[in-house]
C-alpha cells in the first residue's frame, strides 16, 4: 500500500513523500491516521535531527515519520493481534513507550508509523507496550489531542506533599489547596485549567499568570471565574506585566501563605524563580516547560528547601494510564481539549509548520494527513471565506462555536476538504 508522509532526514530536513509500505506482518496493524496535533517535541526533534535521542543514527538514508499525537483507524490486524483489535475501531496511541526499556517512539524513531501520514504500519512493540488504545469518540481530535493532556494529567499526578513528621510521598496536587499556573495561558496551560477545574481532585485558589492582556482575556472566555467557582474554585487571573512586584502580589492572593502547588508552562528562568518565591510550606514546584537549552538554569531558594521543606518536581510527557485518564474525561464530556485548537490544515502544510512552530502565535496546530489545505487560524476563516466557499462554510460551524473547534467542522473538513 502506498503512503504519502513527512519524513525527517536531517537537521531542518523535512519532505512531505509518496512511498510503499512494506508488507504488513502477522504480528502488525495497518492503519488510516485520520488527525495529527503538531507538538513543540516534534519542532525540537526538527532542529536537531540525528543529534535528537529519540532519532536514529541513519536517518540520512532511513528517514523516520514525524507526528506523534495522532488517531485514526485500524484498517487490518495482523494474527498476533486479532483477539484485541479490529478493522474499523479507532485509536489513539501514546508514544511514549519508556516502561519497555527504550527510548524509541512513534513519531521520532520509526520508518513506518508516525501521526503525519494517511497510512501507517503499527509495529508490534506498540501493542506489547500496551500504548495502541481504543478510542470510542464521535470525532478524532479529541484523540489526536489526548497524548497532549495525558502530559498534563502526568504533571498533576507527578507532584507531590509529604506530611509534617513523615516520610510519605502523597501523589497528585493538595485537595483544596492553593494552584498556581505560571505562563499558563498558552494550549498546553488552558488545557491544565481545563483539567484543574475538572478532574476528582481540585484545588480551592487557582491563580493563572502570564504577560499578555489578550491571551488572558481570551482563558477567561472559555473558563470564567463564576464557572470555576461552581466547581468549588476560586479562579484568579493575573498579568504579572501590570503589577511592580508580582511575588508580593501572588502571594497576597493567598494571604501570605504561599502555594502548595506550582505549575511552570514557560522555561523562563525569572519564571521557574518567581514560582520557587511564591511557594508556602511543603510546596512543589513543577516544571512543565521543556527548555530546547540544553544548558537551561534558575536559582533554587536552598533555604526554603530546607527549612520549608519546598521541593521540585519535573515531568515529560504522560504514561498509558494518564492518556487513558484523559480519554475517560474526554469521553464523560468533563474537558474539552478542543480549547486547546487555533489553527488547521492538511499533511502539505506540515513541513513548514513543524519548523516554524514557535513563530506562529495562538494554540495547537491540528492536521487532517488524508487533506491538502494550508495552516489556517481559526480566526481567519471568515476572510478567506468572503472569496472561498470551503472556508465560509468551515467558518461557519467554527464561529456558531466561539471559534472553539468541534465535531461538525472536523465532519465537514474530512467530507469537503481537498484529498492530499
Amino acid at each position: 500500500m502506498k503512503t504519502k508522509a513527512v519524513r525527517i532526514y536531517g537537521k531542518k530536513d523535512l519532505r512531505l513523500e509518496e512511498f510503499d509500505l512494506p508488507p504488513m506482518q502477522d504480528d502488525e496493524i495497518l492503519a488510516q491516521v485520520i488527525s495529527d496535533s503538531i507538538c513543540m517535541s516534534s519542532h525540537k526533534a526538527a532542529l536537531q535531527g540525528a543529534e535528537h535521542k529519540r532519532v536514529p543514527d541513519d536517518i540520512a538514508v532511513n528517514p523516520t515519520m514525524i507526528g506523534h499525537e495522532f488517531s485514526g483507524v485500524i484498517l487490518e490486524v495482523g494474527r498476533k493481534w486479532q483477539h484485541k483489535f479490529k478493522p474499523g475501531q479507532k485509536f489513539s496511541i501514546q508514544p511514549a513507550m519508556a516502561h519497555m526499556g527504550t527510548l524509541d517512539a512513534p513519531g521520532y524513531s520509526y520508518r513506518y508509523i508516525g501521526g503525519d501520514a494517511t497510512h501507517i504500519i503499527i509495529p508490534d512493540i506498540v501493542m506489547e507496550a500496551d500504548c495502541l488504545l481504543p478510542y470510542e469518540g464521535k470525532a478524532f481530535y479529541p484523540a489526536s489531542l489526548s497524548e497532549p493532556m495525558s502530559c498534563i494529567v502526568g504533571a498533576f499526578n507527578a507532584s507531590y506533599h509529604v506530611p509534617p513528621g513523615t516520610y510519605n510521598h502523597v501523589m497528585g496536587i493538595k485537595e483544596g489547596g492553593n494552584l498556581a499556573i505560571l505562563a499558563g495561558v498558552g494550549p498546553m496551560g488552558l488545557g491544565a485549567i481545563d483539567y484543574a477545574l475538572h478532574q476528582d481532585r481540585k484545588p480551592g485558589l487557582m491563580v493563572v499568570t502570564d504577560i499578555d492582556d489578550s491571551r488572558l482575556a481570551r482563558a477567561a472566555c472559555l473558563f470564567p471565574p463564576e464557572e470555576a467557582l461552581a466547581e468549588g474554585v476560586r479562579l484568579v487571573y493575573v498579568n504579572t506585566a501590570g503589577t511592580t512586584d508580582p511575588v508580593k502580589h501572588l502571594r497576597e492572593l493567598t494571604d501570605n501563605k504561599g502555594y502548595d502547588d506550582v505549575f511552570v508552562f514557560a522555561p523562563v528562568r525569572q519564571v521557574v524563580e518567581q514560582g520557587d518565591a511564591i511557594l508556602g510550606f511543603d510546596g512543589c514546584l513543577n516544571f512543565f516547560a521543556g527548555p530546547t537549552n540544553t544548558e537551561f538554569k534558575a536559582e533554587l531558594n536552598f533555604y526554603n528547601v530546607h527549612y520549608a521543606f519546598t521541593h521540585l518536581v519535573g515531568t515529560s510527557g504522560g504514561n498509558t494510564d494518564d492518556m487513558r485518564e484523559s480519554l475517560r474525561l474526554m469521553s464523560a464530556g468533563r474537558i474539552n481539549p478542543a480549547v486547546m485548537i487555533t489553527h488547521v490544515g492538511g499533511l502539505d502544510a506540515v513541513p513548514e509548520t513543524t519548523l516554524s512552530l514557535p513563530r506562529i502565535p495562538g494554540g495547537k496546530k491540528l492536521i487532517y494527513t488524508n487533506i491538502s489545505m494550508p495552516l489556517v487560524s481559526l480566526y481567519k476563516l471568515g476572510e478567506l471565506g468572503k472569496t472561498d466557499p470551503f472556508y465560509a462554510g468551515l467558518h461557519a460551524l467554527v464561529a456558531a462555536n466561539d471559534y472553539i473547534w468541534n465535531s461538525e467542522a472536523e465532519k465537514y473538513i474530512l467530507e469537503k476538504g481537498k484529498p492530499i
